[in-house]
């Protein structure tokens, strides 16, 4: 099913990472400023489709392998893509940029090779890993937005602080799915 609704917005998502991406590098007359608010738009309408995209394969009963597939890998991109961009403005501290990436490799390679030896079911998504990639997806647009929100929220120190806990939640959910795959990597070591 690559061309149902749900997979349209993934894709879609997956395409709207140059944009956010070029909105920082292409030759643009516009002010920090507008640049900072574009991309933050482009994030967070980007970010959106990702309920959306998991809600209608629900509701219209598109759910496919394909979709369950493209779904973490647009999200990944997202992240991994925004937060290089964060560390090359100066607003993102390195190693929580590698953390959280190093992370997503690292699952996802984990994730693989269980499904390889047919224990995907004991590394399947867990509540952690939901939570981390809603406080990753609130704090990028903070710091994409940099400034005052409304006058009053400074967003940069907000997002920073997202951004902490994110790369908590991150190192948490991985041991958590590291301590799920090690009973399943011994077994089938035997």
């Amino acid at each position: 099913m690559f061309f149902t609704i749900p997979t349209l917005l993934t894709w879609a998502r997956i395409v709207a990472i140059p944009l956010i991406v070029g909105v920082f590098y292409l030759p643009i007359a516009w002010t920090i400023e507008a640049r900072n608010l574009v991309a933050t738009v482009l994030f967070v309408v980007t970010a959106l489709t990702d309920w959306l995209d998991g809600y209608l394969a629900r509701k219209l009963d598109q759910t496919s392998a394909f979709g369950a597939f493209l779904d973490p890998v647009a999200d990944k991109f997202l992240v991994c893509a925004s937060l290089l961009v964060l560390v090359h403005l100066d607003r993102c501290n390195a190693l929580l940029a590698l953390v959280i990436i190093g992370r997503e490799i690292a699952i996802s390679s984990l994730r693989e090779w269980m499904a390889q030896i047919g224990a995907s079911k004991s590394v399947a998504v867990h509540m952690l890993g939901k939570w981390k990639t809603t406080m990753q997806m609130v704090a990028i647009p903070f710091l994409l937005f940099n400034g005052l929100l409304f006058g009053l929220v400074d967003t940069h120190l907000w997002g920073t602080w997202l951004l902490v806990i994110a790369a908590v939640l991150t190192i948490w959910s991985m041991v958590y799915y590291l301590q799920k795959a090690i009973p399943e990597i011994r077994a089938k070591a035997r």
